[in-house]
């Protein structure tokens, strides 16, 4: 089943299709930050969402995850879906592995954080406190609270936004096998254009409340900046941003092949 987000259940989606929404408006004091916008994700789909700040794309996967509900259209989303942000959001008194399991019902077992924890490869530290973890575990820590939710929606907003370039090029790589791995529909909010193109199937650029753009990402794996294609796509992608799409080099990220 799928769960439409105005607070009922709807007839489950197509088996290929993960998110379909149809007519969203998101308004804040009058004014629609996200104006009539319709999409379609397909299920085990990676999809990188850009656009500037203020475009709603924040706005946009807070109301796939169902952290905002005050909306007008349709929302069709899997009920098992997770969210990831920015900032990891651990709780300070609650030790590592206690915090991965915020949320699930029933009393889970450690051993089930731990599985999770394992598989970003932060098994060590499952009874740290959060004060101790690095800016890259404390993310890994937040990936593993999400995909012990066994998600078939993945939604990550700029998750990798305050990580530094090296640790951000590990956690994009940890990411990309995640979701090889899982086969989850994945949504990647991202100012990153070389990040998006690094990571997904399709690039979305969202302007203006609506999706103005939308292109498959038709780039053999792994990738790199060296990859035929990418500078072409990368170069139409900063265009539809607008900006010079012939500006500058790549930065780091991009720099290495991601799988």
């Amino acid at each position: 089943m799928a769960t439409d987000l105005h607070g009922t259940v709807s007839p489950a989606a197509p088996a290929e299709t993960a998110v379909r929404v149809a007519g969203l408006t998101r308004s804040f004091g009058g004014a629609a930050v996200i104006d009539g916008l319709d999409l379609t994700l397909r299920a085990g789909e990676f999809t990188a969402l850009l656009g500037r700040s203020g475009c709603g794309k924040s706005t946009l996967l807070r109301v796939l995850a169902g952290l905002d509900r005050e909306i007008e259209g349709t929302v069709l989303v899997p009920r098992r879906r997770a969210v990831a942000f920015q900032a990891p959001r651990l709780m300070p008194w609650k030790r590592v592995w206690r915090n991965v399991l915020l949320g699930l019902p029933g009393k889970p077992e450690r051993a089930v954080a731990e599985r999770a924890l394992d598989e970003v490869g932060l098994a060590e530290r499952s009874g740290a406190w959060p004060r101790t973890l690095s800016g890259g575990e404390a993310q890994r820590a937040s990936l593993a609270r999400a995909l012990v939710r066994e998600p078939d929606l993945l939604l990550l907003d700029e998750p990798f936004g305050a990580l530094d370039a090296l640790t951000r090029i590990k956690a994009q790589r940890l990411v990309a096998e995640l979701w090889q791995r899982r086969g989850c529909a994945v949504l990647l909010v991202t100012h990153d254009v070389d990040e998006a193109l690094l990571l997904a199937d399709r690039a979305l650029v969202m302007r203006d409340g609506a999706i103005a753009y939308d292109t498959p990402v038709g780039l053999d794996r792994p990738r790199g900046a060296s990859s035929a294609g990418f500078a072409a796509l990368r170069a139409r992608l900063l265009t539809e941003l607008g900006v010079d799409g012939g500006a500058g080099g790549t930065d780091g990220a991009a720099s290495v092949e991601v799988v």
